[in-house]
């Protein structure tokens, strides 16, 4: 990232991600661009290691009458590669996806892979007036489309915790929680941290009033890939952002789901809150805070 202007993926993604004329090379963060996650301490499985099945299809694009694939997982995508139906529960939680892997026989064009092909649409990193760096589109989206990757580190709770714990107020805290619900009692937990190995999901600002939303999509493992998709048509030149919290229904940021610890309770207590800059008319007032990670 020496010139403004520079892909900053440095080749890695079939796209170039540009940086504005105004840009300079002594705001430019320093770490290591990767576009998928990598396996980062007290993560056991390899992101990258094919472990699930795949489908045995021959033809060019799988159909469910005739696909292991979506027979068991549901099809995700309509023909232009836009999720059908956005799933969300009244506490905003999005439906796990599950795509083709590398063991499945159809064409690497097939319908059922879309987030395993990466980055396909024209972003820029910007400035933004009040809160750093951000996130904006060249063109625009539509609506339920997927945008790209929030790829880093994936690391194993203690990890998380302690990062958690060393940082300082003034240090940005890049790591996200993913908590999925597969039945009573049973939770996976997912820790992606791209603060020193990510992609441009790093960028992203945090929004109460967001345009994009999260989905834990699996493709050739069972650590999910933490894709964002377009809550809504989004226009040119529009920045980009989440709810760090998690949700797309505008619950207040930094709501916890499941019950706090003694610990947590009392870190919250303790923990300086970020100004939130968001400006939307909902807007907490302070940035999502994941307590539980401190549990």
């Amino acid at each position: 990232m020496s010139d403004p202007g520079v892909d900053l993926s440095n080749g890695l993604e079939d796209v170039t991600i540009s940086f504005p004329p105004d840009s300079t090379e002594q705001l430019c963060p320093v770490f290591q661009y990767s576009p998928v996650n990598i396996q980062g301490p007290g993560c056991p499985v390899d992101p990258s290691e094919v472990t699930l099945p795949g489908c045995s299809c021959v033809s060019h694009s799988c159909i469910t009458e005739s696909c292991c694939c979506l027979q068991t997982h549901g099809q995700a995508y309509a023909g232009n590669g836009t999720l059908r139906s956005i799933s969300v529960s009244d506490v905003g939680h999005f439906t796990p996806v599950f795509e083709c892997n590398a063991l499945c026989s159809c064409s690497d064009t097939c319908s059922n892979r879309v987030v395993q092909r990466g980055l396909r649409l024209s972003l820029q990193i910007c400035t933004t007036a009040r809160s750093g760096w951000g996130v904006r589109t060249l063109q625009r989206i539509p609506h339920g489309a997927f945008v790209c990757e929030y790829a880093g580190e994936v690391i194993g709770f203690e990890e998380a915790k302690r990062r958690q714990l060393a940082q300082r107020f003034e240090d940005n805290n890049y790591i996200i929680a993913v908590r999925e619900h597969a039945g009573t009692g049973s939770i996976t937990e997912t820790f992606v941290d791209p603060a020193t190995v990510g992609n441009l999901g790093r960028f992203l600002n945090h929004s109460c009033l967001p345009n994009l939303f999260m989905v834990p999509v699996r493709v050739h493992s069972l650590v999910p890939r933490l894709a964002l998709f377009a809550g809504r048509d989004i226009d040119v030149q529009e920045e980009l952002t989440f709810d760090y919290s998690g949700g797309y229904t505008n619950q207040t940021p930094g709501q916890l789901h499941g019950t706090q610890t003694d610990t947590a309770i009392q870190a919250s207590k303790t923990v300086q809150r970020k100004t939130c800059h968001c400006g939307a008319n909902n807007c907490a007032k302070f940035l999502p805070l994941d307590l539980s990670i401190l549990k």
